[in-house]
């Protein structure tokens, strides 16, 4: 039971990380979420969106972070 408790507060820090850097990064006006590779189609009556860019980003970072955790604990 420890162990999960452990692993209950590494993910509460880390979604409390991604939350803070999100309210910065909308502060920042860094281009997350309009990067190039983001794909927006407007038409008469609609939008399609599609963060490819950013769904990339997103991913590669998210891997590292826990490539990290990984490597640390053993």
């Amino acid at each position: 039971m420890v162990e999960v408790g452990k692993f209950l507060l590494l993910v509460g820090a880390v979604i409390i990380i991604l939350g803070a850097v999100l309210l910065f990064t909308g502060k920042l006006n860094l281009p997350v979420g309009r990067l190039p590779g983001d794909f927006v189609y407007r038409g008469k009556n609609s939008v399609f969106y599609f963060p490819l860019a950013t769904s990339l980003l997103l991913s590669a970072i998210l891997s590292l972070i826990f490539w990290l955790i990984g490597r640390s604990r053993h």
